[in-house]
């Protein structure tokens, strides 16, 4: 059976880089006739999804006309939902933030009230850039649980009562009118990071380490989810300190209910979130300092285990608990660099986040662009 020529999203994918090109250059890159080049070209440019660049390229003749992705041919809604802590934006094809809003929004006080407040803002937030829902592509949301990505569900979620197998692409989606995508918030993190800060590593760990603790996995340039959407959940990998501490899975003696940032918060006067330990640790409190810090120690020993066995190029540490800046990364290296092996850190970098808040609605655009363009025809 003959194979299908790629479609016009293959040339979108190609041009996705800011690099304007030719239609021969174009013919050379996909291998496609000059003729079915013109087509797909013609198809894209009807739609806006690519303009001619400014200028002319010289070719030995005629100078050549040169065609580059329209990054303001859609607009794209996204939403990193956390525990309590939210953050929304509309972003360009390019994944850059044209208006974000932030709130305190608790996540279990259910889907439908959550959801409606999602739509309102979004609506809301849209109008302040000049556009409206017809020029939206899709929408993407991270959620602060476990998710079934091929559905988009969140399965057994510890911290979202309500909200066990509830349709969320279909409920906002119906409400929106675009394609809705829903991952779990560290996943998307780890792709925004990826995305800006590291396009050129083939393999890297994102670690959040916020009210609780997840890890997001970019293997070989993409995410990795496994087989249910599971990979990545280390908050619930039981460490040898963590003896009978009772984890809000129902385990007791998991990571996140020793180093996570609700755990942390039980443990400080003055505390009831993992910002408001990062606040102590920025005022000078040596206790908050010595938790954050062994903290980064017990997150490190899972690690050294990831290291060895997956050898990333790169870890990178973000979320509430990571502003606390070198006292977590530095318990982080500390057990990593002595506790893997040689050959897995001669080149491992651990450093602290970029993107630092917005990595989960940046990551959320990748996710939401990436089908977008894969769906061109």
């Amino acid at each position: 059976m003959a194979q299908e020529a790629p479609g016009a999203g293959a040339l979108l994918s190609i041009l996705r880089d800011g690099q304007a090109r030719t239609k021969a250059e174009l013919v050379q890159l996909t291998g496609l006739a000059r003729s079915t080049v013109s087509q797909r070209l013609d198809a894209l440019l009807s739609e806006r999804w690519v303009v001619p660049a400014s200028g002319a390229i010289a070719s030995g003749g005629r100078p050549a006309t040169a065609f580059s992705f329209n990054r303001a041919a859609r607009v794209v809604l996204t939403a990193d939902l956390g525990a309590t802590h939210d953050r929304l934006a509309v972003t360009d094809l390019g994944t850059a933030v044209l208006a974000e809003h932030t709130a305190d929004v608790p996540i279990d006080r259910g889907p439908e009230a959550t959801l409606s407040w999602l739509a309102e803002s979004f609506t809301r937030l849209l109008a302040r850039t000049g556009h409206d829902l017809a020029d939206v592509c899709g929408v993407g949301v991270g959620l602060p649980g476990p998710v079934e990505h091929a559905s988009g569900r969140p399965v057994n979620p510890p911290i979202m009562p309500g909200w066990d197998g509830f349709p969320v692409p279909e409920w906002l989606g119906d409400r929106l009118g675009a394609p809705v995508l829903v991952d779990n918030d560290v996943n998307i993190m780890a792709l925004g990071e990826h995305w800006i800060a590291h396009p050129q590593t083939d393999h890297l760990v994102y670690v959040k380490i916020g009210t609780g603790i997840g890890c997001g996995i970019i293997s070989d340039r993409r995410l990795h989810r496994g087989a249910q959407g599971a990979a990545g959940d280390i908050g619930h990998i039981r460490v040898p300190s963590g003896e009978d501490a009772a984890c809000r899975c129902g385990n007791t003696g998991c990571l996140e209910a020793v180093a996570g940032g609700a755990a942390l918060a039980a443990r400080l006067d003055g505390a009831e979130s993992s910002r408001d330990v990062v606040d102590l640790v920025r005022s000078g409190n040596t206790e908050a300092t010595r938790l954050v810090r062994q903290a980064g120690r017990e997150i490190g020993t899972v690690l050294a285990s990831i290291v060895n066995f997956f050898n990333p190029a790169t870890v990178v540490i973000g979320g509430d608990i990571a502003e606390a800046g070198e006292h977590v990364l530095a318990g982080v290296r500390e057990v990593v660099y002595s506790r893997s092996l040689p050959l897995a850190t001669q080149h491992l970098r651990i450093q602290g986040s970029e993107l630092g808040d917005r990595a989960g609605v940046i990551g959320a655009a990748v996710m939401v662009v990436e089908h977008a363009l894969s769906r061109v025809d």
